[in-house]
């Protein structure tokens, strides 16, 4: 099976040694996506919401570049600092997944890299 990293400019480079996606057949295997501007490589400000919205469109940019869609992830993995905003992280989420609902696990951790107060990561099927 073929291996190839995928990379785009649309989401932010990686913060350590590692690929922003890995394609492997008709999978694509999606890094932990911070809040992070892919323009400035600054974590982004502000409410809690916006984080989750560049956090979410990081992830998306990646599963475009990589040949796939919002639609086909089969498996996301929430990393929350604070479990109190879950509700929150649902609301945003909802926005981008809809009724594709794929299979999801939410994970509270003591910290996550920069400071970030969520990490998302994903699997999706490509054509």
């Amino acid at each position: 099976m073929e291996r190839t990293p995928v990379m785009t400019d649309k989401a932010p480079e990686p913060v350590g040694p590692y690929s922003q996606a890995i394609r492997a057949g008709n999978w694509l295997f999606v890094s932990g996506q911070l809040p992070i501007d892919p323009k400035t490589g600054e974590s982004a400000s502000g409410s809690f919401e916006r984080q989750v919205r560049r956090a979410l469109e990081n992830l998306k940019a990646i599963i475009e570049a990589g040949g796939s869609d919002l639609d086909r992830v089969v498996k996301v993995t929430v990393y929350l600092t604070d479990m109190e905003r879950f509700a929150e992280l649902n609301a945003v989420y909802d926005e981008y997944f809809g009724d594709s609902r794929p299979a999801r696990v939410c994970i509270e951790v003591r910290d996550l890299p920069r400071g970030a107060p969520l990490e998302i990561e994903a699997i999706a099927f490509c054509d």
